[in-house]
């Protein structure tokens, strides 16, 4: 790519809902926005060409077939952390830039993490469901606490320091591991390797993308290595976790309790669980009181919309300026 090219201010279309932020700094600053929410992707290929920009989500899978159609595109702005829908390498290959914000809800995310991390260990989802049936059960409802325990956090981006940040006040030891960053201890988390944290941890956090190395990296290979039993969360992607692996490693005493933002069964959207029959394994985590669920909202905050329009509009606009 030719890291020098400035993009034309010109046609941007908006294939997502975002922010109104975004539009309206781009209008400023002299780019043309159309927003075409229920166009289809056939749709989309027809009129490829007409744009130097498109703004999306996840809402397609921006392949070859697009890029190849799309003659005058220069930059995909994905809206959000994951890139897993946009052949970025391809777009690459074509002077396009791929750009995405994942520092616009990383606090989110970390504020999530820790909400359901206290939600699971002290029972309090289970808890609620209980007292608005009628049964007021205490003893069933101690919880423990996360102080004097090890966290170990795998992935330390946007997300898993923000996670770390704000576990600082709780007295608890937080490792982290990035197969893609050295030096990155601080006063937050020690930098440490893989089997320190499979050695060490009594909670996991995971904080990847999506990736063809990360798809299904926690498996049964994942849960053999543990020195002891974990509580597990997971705010990343779905399909970094092989339910069926984590549903054995429950049964088999190897995970005490889980908080899943995300599931395997998450539509390509991310917007619904696919549909068809409920897998027997989504059945068994829907009905364990040790789990916790969300549905994929981690980085969907109110503050949030608005700092990932912001944080893309920063990064369009310093290609050109």
């Amino acid at each position: 790519m030719d890291l020098t090219k400035k993009i034309i201010k010109n046609n941007v279309l908006f294939v997502d809902k975002v922010h109104p932020v975004l539009k309206s700094k781009l209008q400023n600053i002299g780019f043309n926005c159309t927003e075409k929410l229920n166009i289809t992707f056939n749709q989309l290929l027809d009129e490829a060409s007409n744009y130097t920009g498109i703004i999306i989500r996840s809402r397609f899978s921006l392949n070859k077939e697009f890029f190849d159609l799309a003659n005058n595109l220069q930059f995909v702005g994905r809206i959000g952390s994951g890139m897993e829908n946009i052949d970025a390498t391809y777009a690459k290959s074509k002077d396009i830039y791929c750009i995405n914000s994942p520092e616009g809800n990383r606090d989110a995310v970390g504020e999530h993490a820790l909400g359901i991390l206290l939600a699971l260990m002290n029972n309090i989802c289970k808890a609620d469901n209980e007292i608005r049936h009628g049964k007021w059960l205490r003893e069933e409802n101690r919880g423990y606490e996360i102080s004097g325990r090890t966290i170990g956090i795998i992935g330390y981006g946007n997300t898993g320091s923000a996670f770390a940040q704000r576990l600082s006040g709780f007295d608890a030891k937080v490792i982290a591991y990035d197969k893609y960053k050295t030096g990155f201890g601080n006063q937050f988390a020690e930098e440490v390797k893989p089997k320190d944290i499979f050695n060490k941890a009594d909670i996991i956090s995971m904080h990847v993308p999506l990736t063809d190395e990360t798809r299904y990296m926690v498996n049964d290979k994942f849960f053999e290595k543990l020195n002891k039993p974990i509580y597990f969360i997971n705010t990343s992607r779905g399909k970094v976790v092989d339910t069926d692996s984590l549903v054995n490693a429950i049964k088999n005493k190897k995970v005490i309790g889980a908080a899943l933002d995300v599931l395997e069964y998450e539509s390509s959207s991310f917007e619904k669980l696919d549909s068809g029959k409920r897998p027997d394994s989504l059945n068994y985590l829907i009905n364990n009181k040790n789990i916790v669920l969300s549905p994929h909202v981690a980085g969907v905050t109110f503050e949030s919309q608005y700092k990932l329009a912001n944080v893309l509009y920063e990064k369009i606009e310093a290609l050109y300026c």
